[in-house]
């Protein structure tokens, strides 16, 4: 029987059956739905977080809606103040809420300095020859000598003894902060023996501020407080209208602001 050989040279039929339906398990739609669902899930949750707190947060929080380019750069108000606990925004408080607190950080210190003194009746008759209060720098505390007591050993940077007890008082308190330290020593408008050429009153004052920063470490102060060590000699006259006034032979403590927000 004869063969038809050009049935061999014939293509092949392909039948293309077109798929039904959307995308199977390669599909895409599932994703956004379920985008928008956790998206909708966070809205909630920061609503109802919100919905929980005090006016102080909610205000912070519209705050930031209202302006959050503020907010970025670090003008805005903080939403959570407590130390220990980070906000929603880094570094949100403005620099003026912090330096608040911390000049009531600092004048807790020094009314707990004040009555500590007020307490103690070894240090009597020295009170009034204490001066504690807040300057543009932090809090100032000014140990000045009087007619009747006189801090160092005339002509020397000799601590007598109760002033150096008062020194290591103030130091157990002081070392309680993390506050840096700036330390002067000032003296009245009397010439030192050894003349403008010698030893004059801005050694004297800048080595009775040393002495008073030794005092000050041995009584417990870290010695990284120290941030500076001020000799004044008798430009920064207390009483200036009389410029041999005893309080003008003093040593100021100076407790600064923290820089760091």
């Amino acid at each position: 029987m004869a063969m038809d050989l050009g049935d061999h040279n014939q293509e092949p039929i392909i039948i293309k059956k077109p798929k039904k339906g959307g995308g199977g398990h390669h599909g895409g739609a599932w994703k956004v739905a379920y985008a928008d669902f956790v998206t909708a899930m966070m809205a909630l949750f920061i609503v109802l977080w919100i919905m929980g707190q005090d006016s102080k947060v909610k205000e912070a929080v519209a705050g930031y809606f209202k302006d959050p380019l503020g907010y970025n750069i670090g003008q805005g108000q903080s939403f959570v103040d407590e130390e220990g606990k980070t906000s929603l925004a880094p570094k949100v408080l403005d620099e003026e809420a912090f330096r608040e607190r911390e000049r009531a950080k600092l004048e807790a210190m020094g009314q707990e300095l004040s009555n500590h003194l007020k307490g103690s009746e070894k240090f009597d008759n020295l009170k009034e020859s204490i001066s504690i209060e807040i300057v543009e720098e932090g809090l100032k505390i000014e140990i000045m000598d009087s007619k009747d007591d006189v801090f160092f050993e005339i002509g020397t940077a000799t601590l007598k003894k109760k002033p150096r007890e008062l020194l290591l008082m103030i130091a157990s308190e002081l070392s309680k902060l993390n506050n840096k330290l700036i330390i002067e020593g000032h003296t009245d408008s009397r010439a030192y023996a050894g003349g403008n050429l010698g030893y004059t009153n801005y050694e004297l004052s800048a080595d009775r501020a040393n002495s008073a920063r030794r005092t000050l470490i041995e009584g417990g102060l870290n010695m990284e407080q120290i941030d500076e060590i001020r000799g004044y000699a008798a430009n920064r006259l207390k009483v200036k209208e009389d410029s041999l006034n005893p309080a003008n032979r003093r040593i100021s403590i100076i407790v600064k602001y923290n820089e760091n927000i």
